[in-house]
């Protein structure tokens, strides 16, 4: 369940944090102006905007680093697992490919007569091998063994534990696990979801304080040299924020759909407003209902507790379970039929996946995974004992937001357009490291040079009390909503909040205390 105050306590909280705020002065300079009636609203909104800009570059930019620079090494994998498995996924072997069933048969001899095998891919061109993939208990949630299979001399080339519906390797499982969750699990993804849920505030924050204060950059007088290294490190980041605008507001987007809490908000308001993506029915019946895909399949964990894995949408519990007496037995013969059954029906791209079914009341499905452009993602559900074609779902008729989905998550992912869609992700992904290094030069070069000297900076309540009183409501309503809407948003939030009123009653004793000290001085 997605983490929520309720509203009686968030109540509470915003008014305790509020009270206590206002038993203290602002800061002298932006007070002064605010009581001589001089401030402007779009003053006290850029005052507001750099300290929330302030605060997340400080707070979260390291996550936001991190977050891109491992995933940068994820989309660099294909080319890296091409060396690292070569052995696994390549054959020289030259003639006529055996039928998929006796390749079947040749992984059955590895791994024994009662293995259930969860999904068979076989060799989508000649130089490739055919992906058998058998359930095994103790693996984890989502991961099964392939074994991988010469389709010419039915040679075993070797053995493998792959994650989730597009069969990730070991290697990339691993970077896939530092991306999402720092290799900590359910709690490390807070991390990733932080920094996604804050990237876009980040992007459009900085873009509209560029655009309000780039006029009032120009100065007639000599610039020092420190003023000169600022307005250069300044320069950096601006540009680089501009350049990587639409990449920013995209991860963001597609990071928060893949997140723990937001994750699921985005998905319970998917189903409300009927955007969810059409997957294959498996049901032996004329009236059984279209189920739901995961476009995120590939790049989250799942709960092995529910009757379904969240990234393996078609799949029973029964096929990672040992199967009990009365399952089907799976006959080797069926894949060659169940295919062909398929290219007739117009299943034809050269990338496929078969999942059996052990139930008499399920069908199998046949599934295209070419995510490349153009996207080739139809599936069929087949009825094993007559052949015939029970569901199918064809990409052209998908709905067009779920069409933008698949795409968003594949772009995301570095294989939408292949080579060049990772090279791109490549640029962005240093371009975000280096624009968040230039801000942290820049942060530097502005810090306080002296001991005991304060920031000239006002705290975010300070900044937020000096906008006019219907925006300034305004603006609390939406941080509420986005607190509810965003869950780690929320928490961060009122860390910044906490700092603030440290920060502030820092202030505002530093502030009583020197008068006393200069009036016991003779």
């Amino acid at each position: 369940m997605p983490l929520r105050l309720s509203s009686d306590a968030a109540a509470a909280l915003f008014d305790f944090i509020l009270t206590s705020f206002r038993t203290f002065p602002m800061s002298q300079s932006l007070d002064r102006t605010a009581v001589a009636g001089d401030l402007s609203t779009k003053a006290a909104a850029l005052a507001l905007l750099k300290r929330i800009h302030f605060y997340i570059g400080l707070f979260v930019g390291p996550f936001i680093f991190i977050a891109a620079l491992t995933g940068v090494l994820y989309v660099a994998t294909p080319q890296i697992e091409n060396k690292l498995y070569a052995n696994q996924l390549f054959t020289s072997s030259t003639g006529t490919v055996q039928p998929l069933s006796r390749q079947v048969e040749s992984a059955r001899a590895v791994v024994g007569e009662q293995a259930e095998i969860y999904a068979v891919r076989p060799a989508p061109s000649s130089g490739e091998t055919t992906r058998v993939q058998f359930s095994e208990p103790g693996l984890g949630a989502s991961k099964s063994r392939a074994i991988f299979i010469d389709p010419v001399t039915l040679d075993v080339k070797g053995s493998l534990v792959v994650y989730g519906t597009s069969g990730v390797l070991p290697f990339r499982t691993w970077l896939d696990d530092l991306h999402r969750g720092l290799l900590l699990g359910d709690i490390g993804r807070n991390y990733s979801e932080l920094a996604a849920s804050w990237l876009w505030v980040a992007a459009l924050g900085g873009l509209l304080l560029w655009a309000f204060t780039r006029g009032g950059q120009k100065s007639v007088r000599k610039m020092t040299r420190q003023g000169a290294r600022q307005r250069r490190s300044r320069l950096w980041h601006t540009t680089l924020g501009i350049v990587l605008l639409g990449g920013l507001l995209f991860f963001s987007a597609t990071g928060l759909t893949w997140s723990q809490w937001a994750g699921n908000n985005i998905g319970i308001l998917r189903a409300d407003m009927g955007w969810l993506t059409p997957s294959v029915s498996t049901q032996l019946s004329a009236e059984a209902p279209h189920e739901v895909a995961d476009e995120h399949a590939e790049h989250h964990a799942a709960s092995m507790s529910g009757m379904k894995m969240a990234d393996m949408p078609d799949m029973d519990m029964s096929a990672m379970q040992p199967a009990p007496a009365q399952a089907l037995q799976i006959k080797d013969a069926s894949f060659d039929s169940v295919v062909a059954a398929a290219r007739a029906s117009g299943i034809d791209a050269a990338k496929i996946e078969i999942r059996p079914a052990y139930k008499a009341s399920k069908a199998w499905t046949v599934s295209e995974i070419d995510r490349s452009w153009p996207t080739r993602v139809d599936a069929v559900s087949v009825d094993p004992a007559s052949l015939r074609i029970v569901d199918h779902v064809y990409f052209a008729k998908f709905p067009l937001l779920a069409k933008l989905t698949r795409w968003g998550v594949d772009a995301h992912m570095g294989v939408l357009f292949g080579v060049w869609n990772q090279v791109v992700l490549i640029l962005f992904g240093l371009g975000t490291c280096a624009l968040i290094g230039w801000g942290y030069v820049l942060w530097w070069q502005r810090r306080p040079k002296m001991a005991g000297q304060r920031s000239p900076t006002a705290t975010l309540i300070q900044t937020w009390r000096a906008v006019p009183v219907l925006p300034r409501w305004v603006l609390l309503a939406l941080a509420i909503a986005l607190a509810f809407s965003l869950p780690v948003m929320g928490v961060s939030l009122l860390v910044f909040l906490i700092v603030d009123l440290l920060r502030w009653l820092r202030q505002a004793r530093e502030s009583h205390s020197k008068p006393m000290t200069s009036a016991r001085q003779p």
